[in-house]
């Protein structure tokens, strides 16, 4: 089977994939009941999540690194060598009262250990709606690019693992993003396929 491809979309196409995947789980799972109030998710540089006495229940999916898959940049290709990475995730919660970060978290963990893989149809309808206006609504232009996303014809498994990250590891973390410490877990997104040409 020959190399497909994503396009320079795909590192935003998975993110709005996982956000939407954790949006509507969330909708089903009734969190906004249990912690009393709507609650959101953003990909957003924690320094940007409104933290402190106004405070929001929310989960945040920030891409903080992008690394090489080297197992697949070293795989046979005809007249190319793939750019293969690995995306890496922190997932944060944020809640002003007792347990909301808690309940979010907590959903937001079984929520993806419950999807260790993203299937090309979920990809494929999660793109469609998303970048497609429904009811006469505007989507803004990040949202539309996505459109010309190829990530769902991509050969490669998208793969969620939990990446484990000791407590020095996830000190400089927070250090480096310059932001309020918040219960948070860190995810490894492997593998997406680049073409320079796409």
């Amino acid at each position: 089977m020959g190399w497909r491809m994503s396009s320079a979309l795909a590192l935003a196409s998975v993110t709005a994939v996982l956000k939407d995947l954790l949006e509507n789980g969330l909708a089903r799972g009734g969190v906004t009941s249990k912690v009393g109030g709507d609650t959101s998710v953003s990909a957003l540089p924690p320094d940007r999540v409104t933290s402190g006495a106004d405070e929001k229940p929310q989960l945040n999916l920030y891409l903080y690194a992008v690394t090489a898959n080297t197992r697949l940049q070293r795989a046979p290709r005809p007249n190319a060598r793939p750019l293969a990475l690995d995306l890496h995730y922190l997932l944060t919660a944020y809640g002003a009262q007792d347990f909301q970060t808690e309940i979010l978290l907590g959903h937001a963990l079984q929520l993806l250990h419950d999807t260790p893989v993203l299937e090309r149809e979920r990809i494929r309808k999660t793109i469609a709606t998303l970048s497609h206006g429904k009811d006469h609504r505007v989507v803004p232009p990040t949202l539309a690019a996505l459109a010309a996303s190829n990530l769902a014809d991509t050969v490669e498994r998208i793969e969620i693992t939990p990446e484990f990250l000791g407590g020095d590891d996830m000190s400089k973390l927070w250090t480096t993003l310059q932001a309020k410490y918040r219960p948070s877990a860190a995810y490894r997104v492997s593998a997406v396929v680049i073409d320079g040409d796409a």
